[in-house]
């Protein structure tokens, strides 16, 4: 596995905004293929423990993924990975 390949570590304490560190977070994880479409994400008070961050915090990154295109929100049923366009590899 490259450098490249790697999720950097989550650093609650960084110079970043926390949901936006987080949000970062999530996004290499999909980038990498860790988490993969259509995959269901645990859900936000989960991912607060899983993180220790606050509920919110997980909320606001959440919102941010989903206005990359990165996850969609299914009501009554949870928030999954989204397809991803193609890469840059193609033809």
């Amino acid at each position: 596995m490259s450098n490249e390949d790697k999720v950097p570590e989550f650093d609650p304490k960084g110079p970043e905004l926390l949901y936006a560190a987080l949000a970062d977070h999530i996004a290499a994880r999909i980038a990498v293929g860790e988490l993969q479409p259509n995959m269901r994400l645990a859900p936000e008070r989960e991912l607060a423990e899983e993180y220790g961050v606050a509920y919110l915090t997980v909320r606001r990154a959440m919102k941010e993924l989903r206005e990359r295109g990165l996850i969609v929100t299914v009501h009554g049923k949870g928030t999954f990975i989204a397809e991803q366009p193609p890469g840059d590899g193609g033809p």
